[in-house]
């Protein structure tokens, strides 16, 4: 199956935005596309709620998610080793005092043209003077 056909069916399933995800500061985002040029991941929650919670994009290196119900773009920081898609295996996105580390493994399929699946990933938040919060994630990777 093209990965632009499954992409805005998988999209178009995700539950309303919410402030929070299981009691997280993380939160489900808006409904996103994807950009003219290079991949982005889509990435959803694995826990008790399923929600779009993150979009990383390979160029520019952002990392979008809902903290505290605002929706923030932090920059890719650093990254290391080699994931594919122009994703690293972990990358740190931060924006002052607040890292956002996304650990992920990219695996391409048969049945994916012009993206692969993530099926194996962590998000970890990180701000100063506050708890860090470590979420399994999943999902896919479109190109454009």
């Amino acid at each position: 199956m093209m990965i632009a056909m499954l992409l805005p069916a998988l999209l178009l399933a995700q539950a309303v935005p919410q402030p929070s995800i299981d009691g997280l500061p993380l939160g489900a985002i808006p409904r996103q596309t994807l950009p003219e040029h290079g991949c982005a991941a889509f990435l959803w929650s694995v826990g008790t709620t399923r929600a779009l919670v993150a979009m990383a994009s390979a160029e520019p290196a952002t990392l979008r998610l809902s903290i505290d119900g605002a929706i923030t773009d932090l920059p890719r920081d650093t990254q290391q080793g080699a994931a594919g898609f122009g994703f690293a295996e972990t990358t740190a996105y931060r924006a002052g005092t607040t890292t956002a580390t996304l650990v992920m493994s990219v695996k391409t399929r048969g049945d994916l043209k012009e993206g692969a699946a993530v099926s194996d990933a962590t998000l970890r938040l990180d701000r100063d003077g506050k708890d860090s919060v470590v979420l399994p994630v999943a999902g896919m990777i479109g190109c454009t």
